[in-house]
Parts: C-alpha cells; structure tokens; sequence
C-alpha cells in the first residue's frame, strides 16, 4: 500500500520540525535529567512508546522519521494494523491510567523512535495528521491539537516535564497518533 501525500507531506513537516528545532527536547541530556526528576518522583514516568521500523518509515515519510530505537512495525503493517483495528498497540503511552495521589511532576519521556505529543485534552479526539484521524475513526480534531507549539513535539529520546494535580481527571492524547491515550485520576 502506497502512503497518501497528505500522510507524507504532514508527516515529513513533522520530522523536519522535530530534527531542526532546538526547543525540542534534546535526546542528549535525557539521561542526566531523567536520572534527577525520577528521584523526586519515587522513580516515576511516564514513557512514550512505539516500535517503528526505520527503514519503512524514512523510506515512505523521509530521512529521521523513525530512529532506530525500538523498531520492528513496518510502515506498511502500521497501516494494516490502523486500517484493521483503529489503533496500533506498540504506539502506545504507558502508564495508561496516572494515579495522582499528591501533587507530582512527572517526566514524559519518549522512548520511542519517532516524534510524539503529549497533550492535555477536555475530551478525546483526532489530532494533526487527517490520514491517522481518518483510518483510527476520530474525525473531529481534539481543539488542544491544533494550538501546539514547537516545544509539544517531543523528539526521540527526548522528555519532557508535567505537573498534577491531586483530585483532578485530566485526559492526555498524542496529537500525531490519537490513539496513544492516558489519564489522571
């Protein structure tokens, strides 16, 4: 199966955006920052997960989609998989459920091999790629989506910090793969 342009187009802005912009979080202090938040958090994150294979992705999307971290899912089969079942398991946000007993900052680290979000939501919906929205069967774009700035992209290896708030139910989503879902409570 062939990428449609819009797909491509979308996803290759993404990538270069991720690779050229020096707000995102950079890959190369995540050991040392991730190390400090973690003890403040008993241990605590939040991962951002995936499995994309490098050579299928860069191939369809272009160079630096995916790096080569986790990977294993070709591009063909993520879009078998969306197309058969409206999600892809390996893109996933793990915990899935944040239970919030005091407040807390948590770093959201990505673990994964391509660019991710981590957005807080009122509800959950598409997000920025129509073709993901499309084959996942969220056609009305969460509105958090579409105001996200340079530092929401959060790059391979990178992480970033967020702050809860005991007693509130909050609801985060990927706004590039809206399917890849967590809560607070």
């Amino acid at each position: 199966m062939r990428c449609p342009a819009a797909l491509a187009g979308t996803l290759l802005a993404l990538a270069a955006l991720a690779c050229d912009n020096p707000t995102i979080s950079d890959p190369g202090d995540t050991a040392e920052a991730l190390d400090a938040t973690s003890l403040s958090a008993a241990g605590r994150s939040i991962l951002m997960l995936d499995q994309c294979d490098p050579e299928s992705f860069n191939a369809v999307i272009g160079a630096g989609t995916c790096v080569n971290r986790n990977g294993g899912i070709t591009f063909d089969t993520f879009i078998q998989q969306l197309e058969r079942q409206q999600t892809v398991p390996s893109w996933i946000f793990t915990p899935q459920v944040i239970h919030v007993a005091h407040e807390m900052t948590l770093p959201v680290v990505n673990r994964g091999g391509e660019v991710h979000t981590f957005t807080e939501v009122a509800e959950f919906g598409g997000g920025i790629e129509p073709i993901l929205n499309l084959l996942t069967g969220n056609p009305i774009v969460a509105p958090e989506c579409m105001s996200l700035g340079p530092a929401d992209f959060i790059a391979a290896g990178g992480q970033t910090m967020h702050h809860f708030e005991p007693g509130e139910s909050e609801k985060y989503q990927c706004c590039i793969h809206p399917w890849m879902r967590s809560v607070s409570r």
